[in-house]
């Protein structure tokens, strides 16, 4: 499994003016509702119960929140770039600026965890890191994402 396998060049946005995590998770509802189809407040529910289990904030900037949802037949992600860091209890207590959304099916079983490891690996890349925030257009983020080199998971 690769980035490109999980992530529509549609599912990648910029945003400006994001002044909470409810309100984001409002947003990649809605951004998976216009690209993936799935409804909007299933997505958002599930991120917020998932959320509510623990913080998905990652470390470096980087959030990875994540939920299972009816409605979808394979796993995929959305790639949000914020303009404006928000804070997202992250392990190392660092405002998020970059975050990328995974839905999966209610039954992904291994799939949704390939997609996790995948996600993280190449998240954990400082260059790639540093590309995505002096980027604001969704098709360069998108091909810096797909183009990531060499991280998959089998």
């Amino acid at each position: 499994m690769q980035i490109a396998d999980i992530l529509s060049s549609g599912a990648v946005k910029t945003l400006g003016q994001t002044t909470s995590k409810k309100r984001l998770f409002q947003d990649i509802s809605e951004l998976a509702r216009s690209v993936y189809g799935v409804d909007a407040t299933q997505t958002l529910d599930a991120l917020q119960e998932r959320e509510s289990l623990g913080p998905t904030g990652v470390g470096h900037g980087v959030a990875l929140p994540h939920a299972r949802l009816h409605g979808l037949d394979r796993v995929v992600g959305l790639f949000l770039r914020l303009e404006r860091p928000l804070d997202f209890d992250a392990v190392d207590r660092l405002p998020v600026d970059l975050i990328f959304a995974l839905l999966a099916p209610k039954n992904a079983g291994v799939d949704h965890l390939k997609a996790l490891a995948v996600v993280s690996r190449t998240l954990r890349d400082q260059d790639l890191r540093a590309k995505l925030r002096a980027n604001e257009d969704p098709v360069a983020l998108h091909a810096l994402l797909v183009a990531a080199p060499g991280i998959k998971a089998a």
